[in-house]
């Protein structure tokens, strides 16, 4: 109250947090119909960043101070002076041709302070795809799309700091298939009225990767011979099971750099045990295998999992500093729609590539198929771009008959 008996409202902005989990995207297939957005899904490590009085910190997924580690983040300090923001996204090392490159990275995860060489040799790029906090205020419960306005109104477009493309509106196996021929992880769809959920796995972002990767413990290993004489040949793999404990996954034996291969030596030496830390080793792993502590955390890209629980053509990614050993679980499988009623069907003479005229309830779609490759949703004129792309004419294939029903016309007309 003021001395004439005037009230004076005080605004008093909260404080902002120390502390944000990061929002975690849940695996699943394209979602079908309107409401979505879809981002490129970016291989690297992701970064929340907190703005404040001119100084940046990064923390890592685990709460890791990364700043020192990065220091390109720093630039934005200079991109946004005079503000406070908390700011979230993914840290990425490039090769030829925009690709990121997890291998790349690998060379800088575990250097907590890097040369002016080797940010020179490998310099990183900070995407930031969400903005949670702005100028004394949270945004974490505006929907999704208005935090893309906010966060394309700070104008981050520089060689070391960007915000990546979204797109709304698109169909999301065209997204998928332009994140496939840019050589990307895959594509994150984000429900447009979505809130920001921290430390939530939502299926408000549901991701679609292209290629599968598995967090794995690294429970032993093998010596290599030949080339790889006197370092690691392949790696004995663990995954904690539905009951919390350890299963054996299988190994790989491919993926690897000098340079990984060397650090790998390094790290496990000190881990050493007499007995594997994992139950039921077949014989043909665990013979000449030296066993370790299960705690160094790696990725492995692969194709999918074998019937008595082992990963399938597995390569190895990199050691993932910035997991915990509980996030070496097997992923579930991504949540599959019905599969609808196959009302025809049409192929290439060779069987590569199939096309179906699908019915689910009332919607009518058509799905296209090669290998283990399955794209739903699909109107015609889709399927037919799709296929001139990856060097097939439509008016090539033959009729086959549907499980279900009559054959397809190439009109798409039973």
């Amino acid at each position: 109250m003021t001395p004439g008996g005037y009230a004076v409202r005080v605004t008093v902005e909260p404080d902002m947090p120390d502390l944000i989990a990061p929002m975690l995207a849940a695996a699943g297939v394209l979602p079908a119909g309107a409401g979505w957005s879809y981002e490129f899904k970016y291989d690297g490590v992701r970064a929340i960043t907190y703005l404040r009085d001119g100084r940046v910190r990064a923390l890592s997924r685990r709460g890791n101070d990364v700043t020192g580690s990065y220091p390109e983040l720093t630039a934005l300090a200079q991109l946004l002076p005079g503000r406070r923001a908390i700011l979230d996204g993914e840290i990425v090392a490039l090769e030829a041709g925009d690709r990121p490159s997890f291998a790349r990275l690998a060379t800088r995860m575990h250097v907590a302070a890097p040369s002016a060489t080797l940010r020179a040799t490998v310099p990183v790029v900070y995407y930031v795809f969400d903005v949670l906090w702005l100028d004394g205020r949270p945004v974490l419960d505006e929907p999704y799309e208005r935090r893309r306005e906010r966060l394309a109104g700070l104008g981050l477009d520089t060689p070391g700091v960007r915000t990546p493309p979204h797109f709304t509106g698109a169909a999301g196996e065209v997204v998928l298939h332009a994140a496939e021929l840019g050589g990307l992880e895959g594509v994150v769809a984000k429900r447009l009225g979505a809130p920001y959920r921290p430390g939530k796995r939502s299926a408000d972002w549901t991701k679609v990767p292209l290629v599968r990767t598995q967090e794995v413990l690294v429970a032993g290993w093998k010596a290599g011979a030949g080339r790889r004489a006197g370092t690691v040949g392949s790696l004995l793999l663990a995954v904690h099971g539905d009951d919390g404990g350890l299963r054996f996954a299988g190994h790989v034996g491919t993926g690897f750099t000098d340079a990984m291969l060397g650090q790998l030596r390094e790290l496990l030496g000190p881990l050493h045990r007499g007995s594997a830390p994992v139950p039921d080793v077949p014989r043909e792993h665990s013979r000449h295998a030296h066993w370790v502590e299960p705690v160094l955390v790696g990725e492995v890209a692969f194709r999918n999992w074998t019937p008595d629980g082992r990963l399938r053509h597995p390569s190895w990614r990199g050691l993932r500093a910035d997991r915990g050993p509980g996030s070496a679980r097997r992923h579930p499988e991504p949540a599959v729609p019905p599969a609808g009623r196959v009302e025809g069907a049409f192929e290439t003479p060779d069987g590569r590539w199939r096309v179906e005229a699908v019915r689910r309830g009332r919607d009518q779609f058509y799905r296209l198929s090669h290998g283990d490759n399955v794209i739903d949703g699909l109107a015609i004129a889709t399927v037919q771009r799709l296929l001139e792309e990856a060097g097939v004419d439509l008016a090539d294939l033959v009729e086959a008959a549907g499980p279900d029903g009559p054959v397809l016309n190439r009109r798409g007309v039973a």
